[in-house]
């Protein structure tokens, strides 16, 4: 069986065939629709930074105070040293301050390729910890970690959004910035466990 196509004549034929009116095929109606379209994009970008920079920032502050539940330095230190990781209060303080900060720069959409790196590192450290369970979180695995650096080169690849400080202070940063910004801070996470490690055989 053979397929009728209709005959196009002029914008008539045009206009049967797609079901646009004149005015869904007008530049303003197209412009109000890419506006729309923005905005949303910018909403989303918003959203997803205040919440993972949000709860990546408070689980910094728990390593290193009593505040949001966290168990102080003391408890933070003693959490390192069980997860096999040397320098006691220093490795903590340290964790928590790139957690804590990483974590507001990113909510705040503020020197976004230092923020992705920040929270990629202390993510890629996590993941270290959790890769001898596997994958699935249900088992203590590295899937949460996972997620939140897949998250970061998102977020490094698309940039912060409007919807930021970096687009208030009038920064515009690449792609690439982004992109290099998530790679080093997994370059770093990695080169943080097997240095601070101690057990030499840890990845």
């Amino acid at each position: 069986m053979r397929y009728r196509y209709p005959r196009l004549t002029g914008l008539t034929g045009l206009t049967g065939l797609t079901g646009l009116t004149g005015r869904q095929r007008s530049p303003r109606a197209a412009g109000a629709t890419a506006g729309r379209g923005i905005r949303c994009t910018d909403a989303g970008l918003c959203t997803l930074r205040v919440v993972i920079g949000g709860l990546v920032a408070a689980h910094g502050v728990q390593k290193t105070t009593h505040r949001l539940g966290g168990g102080g330095l003391a408890a933070g230190a003693e959490e390192f040293r069980l997860d096999g990781f040397r320098g006691g209060r220093l490795t903590a303080v340290a964790a928590g301050t790139s957690q804590a900060g990483g974590g507001l720069l990113l909510a705040a959409g503020f020197l976004t390729p230092l923020a992705v790196a920040a929270v990629a590192g202390v993510m890629t450290v996590a993941a270290t910890v959790k890769v001898p369970h596997g994958l699935w979180v249900q088992n203590d695995g590295y899937e949460y970690p996972l997620v939140l650096i897949l998250s970061m080169a998102a977020i490094g690849l698309t940039g912060p959004g409007t919807w930021s400080l970096d687009e208030l202070a009038g920064i515009d940063w690449p792609a690439s910035a982004g992109i290099a910004g998530c790679a080093a801070g997994v370059l770093g996470g990695l080169a943080t466990r097997r240095v601070l490690s101690r057990d030499e055989s840890a990845v």
